[in-house]
């Protein structure tokens, strides 16, 4: 596992570079850097918005008594986004929008809620609820009382 984070580390930021490098040579050095900055702002701005609302959707599963697992991932995956917005490169930028695409980031944490904690766990719920009355058992009628047995000494 670390081999693949430190190849990754190593070649995310090659692979910038020269899109990068590449997209400047086209339009211009200029017009890339505000490109860039753009991104971050307008990222941050997203991450914000959608974060706080995916927070009061929270409170409110929370508050139903509802498992909160879907509206956690998906907070995760607002922050790993607004982190990729942040990152200078039109590629971790592209990754960071797509993951603030809300049906597609619901479709990815409902897939990782379902692989990570079985069947079920995306919100729905699989418990059985039966509605019934507790009767104390002194409380009871005299018609369900048993049959005395006259035979008993007290």
């Amino acid at each position: 596992m670390f081999q693949w984070i430190f190849l990754a580390l190593l070649l995310i930021p090659l692979v910038e570079l020269y899109v990068l490098i590449s997209v400047g040579s086209v339009i211009g050095a200029l017009p890339t850097i505000l490109l860039t900055l753009f991104t971050a702002v307008v990222g941050a701005w997203l991450m914000r918005s959608q974060g706080l609302m995916t927070l009061q959707r929270l409170q409110a599963q929370l508050a139903m008594g509802e498992p909160p697992q879907l509206s956690l991932v998906e907070g995760g995956l607002i922050l790993l986004g607004g982190m990729l917005l942040l990152i200078p490169g039109l590629m971790t930028d592209a990754l960071g929008f797509a993951l603030l695409i809300p049906p597609l980031r619901k479709k990815l944490a409902e897939r990782f809620v379902v692989r990570r904690f079985g069947p079920g766990a995306a919100g729905y719920r699989t418990t059985v609820i039966i509605d019934g009355e507790v009767v104390d058992w002194d409380e009871r009628p005299a018609s369900a009382l048993p049959p005395q047995d006259h035979n008993e000494r007290s």
